[in-house]
């Protein structure tokens, strides 16, 4: 073990470690004061870690939650706000012209006397325009209208093909839908009932605020179609399934698939080139396929009149942020305080930094990683994640269900790993993205248009595989399975996920649980139908995917039986790749801390071993309190599984938690051995 991982990690190599710096939290990087002693482990894990915490939290009213989480997010807001506010000072000569962009762009959004003064004189030519629609070649267009940014049956997008890694494809999915999934539509449980309700209320005042007449009639149809929609698309479930999703076909067949659609309509507004290079056919990917027919069905059914009234309400939504307050504040109630329980907006500087982060997310990055994220922090990083890559591949060479042909190309899937740490070795360009100072409308709207003409660019170039899909200041990581790679953003590289000064135990159950969940969505579901090189096609035997099958089908019936809110129970189905991430990242978080004991026993610290405090810091990193209306939305729409069930599913699995706490039959969250999931 080099003596960097040794620093990074806190890693113990004496009977009392000595640690460089005070941690973040607590003496050796958990908040002791945040238990309930009063909560047995085995009863409630969750509230057994932070139950005194929860007591005294309080979520405010601008953020549907708070925890862990949501305290480093706003720590990244005010150092975003601190970095743009600097540039705010300077005089232009003394400004890049991406910074000036920067600070343009800002002043702009938070300029809202402009905002008012202007009324809706920047979008009354996009509204004439949607009020004029006549055909439904007409409403194909505006659908597929970048700059418009509405609503639209279809998704299309540029994306890397799962079977041709090296090439980029044309992705097509179901889309139409104003609420956060189907279920808002179709189901007859009261409290979605409610939110049905509320939706139509907001889609009939906006209309009337934008000056249409009739507006709840209008509003009633416009539910309808949705409806509709609703009916036909998939679930979630469905639309995870790789080998479901992907369904590649020439333009020519797209068309036959779903004739009632006017696709050249759609398609000529994003400007896809339809031939190849050498003339032949481009082909398209189609996601959802069976749906694809009967939206186009509901597509010709319906009466141009309606798709305009929908196009424009979505119109409005999308660009409600950039309009005055009236319209900003009326999106809000929907889709911020009926669907997350919000009563406040966020101020608008901090929306300026999320607005900034979507639109120029790498410049601003640029100047948060050299502000914020030394070398140092990168290279102590780098050396954690080849750790845990190093604890995932002997713990492959042992697994006693997967046999040894597909062993080795699991091991060769785990040695092709690309890890991504920090910020992108390439920055993005943007000198061909406009911003003026004075024009917040055009700013949004050549934004998303400079984006889509980046991608449609490229199309017929080798795939670029430095990219990354996240930000340098955002708080998450994610794995990519076309690339093979992980990749962690600069911004949760610190505690509670990561703290040099922290107890070695500490910084495994927390960074390492997500390095770990990270590097196992390679092997869940279905990541693990992509090989080493990123291409989709099926490496394991039949007899080991049974194996795996029927172990991630006791994980479901698992997840089935929590019950986030009395009534609302979480759905295995949609959350089963991030439930096998989170129980995998954990079990190999701790044998790569065993590993890094170097067979020297860990020492107790507070009355606590070193099993236990990795345990607590698992439990520490999902601290989070959450609003009911936002915990009812990420159940039904999200694939993560809420805070309390992403602590309580993956440690009852795991037999060491057991000795760890002892945790004993007749404790509510006790599993016999012979019902606990183990994959990795």
């Amino acid at each position: 073990m080099s003596r960097v991982l040794a620093f990074l990690c806190g890693a113990v190599l004496a009977a009392t470690p000595v640690l460089a710096q005070t941690p973040k939290l607590g003496k050796w990087g958990v908040d002791l004061t945040s238990l309930d002693p009063a909560v047995k482990a085995g009863d409630n894990f969750f509230l057994h870690v932070n139950g005194g915490w929860l007591r005294t939290s309080e979520i405010p009213a601008d953020r549907s939650s708070t925890g862990s989480f949501q305290d480093l997010q706003i720590l990244s807001e005010e150092r975003l706000k601190t970095i743009v506010g600097d540039l705010v000072k300077k005089p232009d000569n003394q400004l890049s012209a991406e910074e000036r962009k920067l600070r343009d762009l800002y002043q702009a959004f938070v300029d809202t006397g402009a905002i008012e003064a202007k009324g809706l004189a920047p979008v009354r030519a996009d509204l004439a325009y949607l009020a004029g629609l006549k055909t439904l070649d007409d409403v194909a267009h505006a659908m597929g209208s970048i700059r418009l940014s509405t609503m639209s049956l279809y998704n299309i997008g540029v994306g890397v093909d799962d079977k041709n890694p090296d090439n980029y494809s044309v992705n097509l999915s179901q889309s139409g839908l104003g609420m956060p999934d189907r279920d808002y539509y179709l189901s007859s449980d009261p409290a979605i009932l409610k939110t049905r309700d509320a939706y139509r209320k907001y889609l009939a005042d906006m209309l009337a605020l934008a000056g249409l007449d009739d507006a709840q009639a209008r509003a009633d149809r416009i539910l309808a179609v949705e409806t509709e929609i609703a009916k036909v698309s998939w679930n979630r479930a469905d639309r995870r399934d790789e080998d479901k999703v992907y369904n590649p076909m020439p333009v020519s067949e797209l068309k036959k698939l779903a004739p009632d659609f006017a696709w050249d309509a759609f398609l000529s507004e994003g400007r896809i080139p339809l031939a190849r290079p050498d003339g032949s056919e481009r082909y398209v990917i189609v996601a959802e396929k069976s749906a694809f027919e009967p939206l186009a069905r509901i597509f010709a059914a319906t009466p141009v009149s309606t798709w305009r009234d929908y196009l424009t309400v979505h119109y409005l939504h999308t660009f409600s942020p950039y309009l005055p307050r009236r319209f900003d504040d009326l999106a809000f109630s929907f889709y911020g305080t009926v669907l997350t329980g919000r009563t406040k907006q966020l101020d608008r500087q901090t929306r300026a930094m999320h607005l900034l982060d979507q639109q120029m997310g790498e410049a601003l990055g640029k100047l948060y990683v050299a502000r914020y994220f030394p070398p140092d922090s990168k290279a102590k990083a780098d050396q954690l994640v080849q750790n845990l890559l190093k604890a995932y591949e002997a713990d492959i060479k042992t697994l006693d269900w997967m046999t040894p042909a597909t062993r080795a190309k699991a091991l060769d899937k785990i040695h092709q790993f690309t890890p991504k740490i920090g910020y992108p070795n390439k920055w993005r360009d943007y000198s061909a993205l406009r911003i003026a100072r004075d024009d917040l409308m055009g700013n949004a709207q050549r934004a998303g248009e400079f984006e889509w003409n980046r991608e449609v660019a490229r199309i017929n170039l080798p795939v670029d595989r430095t990219e990354w899909d996240m930000t340098p200041s955002t708080i998450n990581a994610y794995y990519n399975p076309s690339f093979n790679e992980i990749v962690f953003p600069a911004a949760i590289l610190q505690a509670p996920f990561f703290d040099p000064a922290a107890d070695d135990a500490v910084n495994y159950g927390a960074i390492g649980a997500v390095i770990g969940h990270e590097i196992s969505h390679g092997f869940d579901d279905q990541g693990s139908k992509y090989d080493g090189k990123g291409v989709f096609q099926d490496w394991w035997t039949k007899e080991d995917r049974a194996a795996f099958d029927a172990r991630t089908k006791a994980l479901v019936a698992q997840y089935d039986s929590y019950e986030p809110l009395p009534g609302l129970h979480v759905i295995g189905a949609n959350t089963l790749g991030e439930n096998i991430a989170d129980n995998a990242g954990l079990a190999i978080a701790l044998k790569a801390y065993h590993v890094a004991l170097n067979g020297k026993p860990a020492p107790v610290l507070d009355g606590y071993s070193g099993d236990q405090r990795l345990y607590l810091s698992f439990g520490q990193v999902w601290r989070t309190k959450m609003r009911d209306s936002a915990t009812r939305t990420q159940t039904l729409s999200n694939e993560h599984t809420v805070a309390e069930f992403r602590v309580i599913g993956p440690t009852r699995n795991q037999d060491e938690w057991y000795k760890a706490f002892d945790v004993k039959p007749g404790d509510h969250y006790y599993l016999p051995p012979a019902e606990r999931v183990h994959l990795w």
